[in-house]
């Protein structure tokens, strides 16, 4: 059984007024057997596409490689933009080991909740995913329930928005479609993705990826 521990720890940078919150990156980050494309930093794997997608929308010319130059121009990145990292999974076992969010086992979530009452400026959260098993707002509206509250839905258009109360403020949760490859199948059925790429052929899941991010980034 593969021992599949969260080998980053919480990224908050003064000031955080938002939060980046998935699940946990590819065993390989754990194992320290990155590839030469790979970045060692949160979101760094090579399949992943959040990082692609921020650099489209900000024009950051990010490196992607396994530098420190890399790591640190999404540090400064995130820093600036009072942008936070905390992947809601600590811990969890294997028996395959991948990065499939179903073959998860003997889960332990991070105090998210014990995060965001440290960090009172805080008030959007942005879920790499939907409701789906295992993904972070599967994970959250459990860890909710330990606090005696609840999601209320805001819109229910995707991407869905959600907001609950702590401690007197309101946060917003967006439930992003999600920055890899899995969910491209699911892009390609939206209504709004085939209206698009009707009108537009060369429209592609990345391009929809940067429309849908802009907006809550």
């Amino acid at each position: 059984m593969f021992q599949h521990i969260h080998p980053y720890d919480p990224f908050f940078p003064d000031g955080a007024t938002k939060l980046i919150v998935g699940t946990l990156p590819p065993p390989r980050f754990t194992s320290r057997e990155l590839n030469e494309r790979d970045v060692d930093f949160c979101y760094g794997s090579s399949n992943g596409l959040l990082w692609p997608v921020l650099d489209r929308i900000f024009g950051l010319q990010l490196k992607f490689e396994t530098t420190q130059e890399a790591a640190d121009q999404r540090r400064n990145f995130l820093t600036n933009r009072k942008i936070g990292v905390c992947d809601i999974v600590h811990s969890c076992e294997r028996e395959k080991i991948d990065a499939s969010d179903l073959g998860m086992q003997n889960i332990k979530l991070r105090d998210l909740v014990g995060y965001l009452l440290k960090y009172p400026k805080i008030d959007t959260l942005l879920f790499t995913g939907g409701n789906s098993k295992n993904g972070p707002e599967y994970f959250f509206r459990k860890h909710l329930k330990n606090y005696d509250k609840k999601l209320e839905l805001v819109s229910n258009d995707i991407p869905r928005i959600h907001q609950f109360t702590l401690e007197g403020r309101i946060i917003k949760t967006v439930s992003l479609t999600a920055p890899s490859g899995a969910a491209n199948r699911a892009i390609g059925s939206m209504q709004l993705y085939k209206s698009i790429k009707n009108n537009n052929p060369e429209f592609n899941t990345l391009d929809f990826r940067v429309l849908q991010y802009k907006e809550f980034f």
